[in-house]
């Protein structure tokens, strides 16, 4: 029989990677999830993920659908709902061709689902923003980043970046403006145990490792935070009272180089990693290549800027506890390794 008390929470882009560790999460812990997805055939494929993440029963779990371009199926979907946490937003693995529509697609979400949220009177909605709001386009920027920086969007950055930088700002506006009560979170470079295939677009660079796809490696370093954790900054954020009104960086507070996590994997899987490469291409010939190659615009921006990020505020304020950047990549190689995601001769 179905608990009529239990709080229903609407997960939007229920097929995500990082919305499938939020909806475990939300049913693990005794909540009814109901989750958007834009393409309605795809349910049994993300059940068989969340199967795989630990779920077997389903009860408390419904689709429904929408889509981030249009502003119908919004109020639907709302029916009933107690909070958001909006996940949903064009990622550089699934971006439109246009970075103008990547930036459209982001905010007109932000708005279809704020709008939605107020007049069904829902009373929070945690948005899942990203580090890429918080660092991009500051060169000259020695101190670590924290939760009072902004993206500067007068600098030449990404379209990923500059979405998720105006579709969070567009977020807190109106979260003011409809008296809704807001929080955001801002994972770094996700990584952890994948269900599928369908993973986030930093633990790609793994599975591009493991099969030679990067003989020369960026000379680059990012933050690193496991998916799980992340999941679990979401629910602080939905549940706690000193989460209202505030920026939240999941990270694990470890900043990685592309070459020291090469070197992590070799050491760890051995031969299986033979062809992952510790080689590192000079930032020069990048910039160079970045101007043909798509894959390489994005990271290119990053040349020479410190990307260290501060887990301090979430820790402190939420008892938030991550693990080890070390551990989720090595934990994206393994569960890719085991699923056969990975291709090693």
């Amino acid at each position: 029989m179905t608990n009529t008390n239990k709080k229903t929470i609407l997960v939007t882009g229920g097929s995500g990677y990082i919305a499938m560790f939020i909806m475990i999460a939300l049913l693990k812990k005794g909540y009814r999830v109901r989750a958007t997805l834009r393409t309605m055939s795809r349910q049994e494929e993300v059940k068989k993920m969340m199967a795989q993440g630990g779920i077997s029963d389903f009860t408390d779990l419904d689709f429904v659908q929408t889509d981030l371009t249009k502003e119908e199926g919004w109020s639907q979907a709302m029916t009933g709902v107690d909070s958001v946490i909006h996940v949903s937003s064009p990622t550089p693995l699934q971006r439109p061709d246009a970075d103008d529509l990547m930036v459209k697609m982001a905010v007109d979400g932000v708005k279809f689902v704020m709008k939605a949220a107020k007049e069904a009177g829902v009373e929070r909605v945690v948005l899942t923003s990203a580090s890429g709001a918080v660092l991009a386009g500051h060169k000259d920027h020695p101190e670590i980043f924290t939760e009072r920086d902004w993206t500067n969007l007068d600098a030449p950055i990404n379209a990923y970046q500059r979405s998720k930088t105006m579709a969070e700002m567009e977020f807190w506006k109106l979260a003011e403006a409809y008296g809704i009560e807001g929080a955001s979170v801002l994972p770094t470079a996700v990584m952890g145990p994948i269900l599928g295939n369908d993973f986030s677009h930093s633990s790609a660079a793994i599975k591009n490792m493991f099969e030679g796809k990067m003989p020369r490696l960026l000379n680059l370093a990012f933050d690193y935070v496991d998916v799980r954790d992340v999941a679990d900054l979401h629910l602080l954020a939905l549940e706690k009272k000193e989460a209202i009104g505030q920026r939240f960086i999941a990270t694990s507070g470890q900043n990685i180089t592309y070459k020291k996590q090469a070197e992590f994997l070799k050491k760890e899987f051995g031969t299986k990693a033979k062809k992952v490469s510790t080689q590192v291409i000079p930032d020069f010939l990048v910039k160079i290549l970045a101007r043909f190659d798509k894959s390489l615009a994005m990271p290119a921006t990053f040349l020479g800027q410190n990307t260290a990020c501060s887990n301090e505020k979430s820790v402190k304020l939420l008892g938030w506890k991550p693990r080890s950047g070390e551990a989720a990549i090595i934990q994206t190689a393994q569960t890719m390794l085991d699923l056969g995601v990975i291709k090693v001769d």
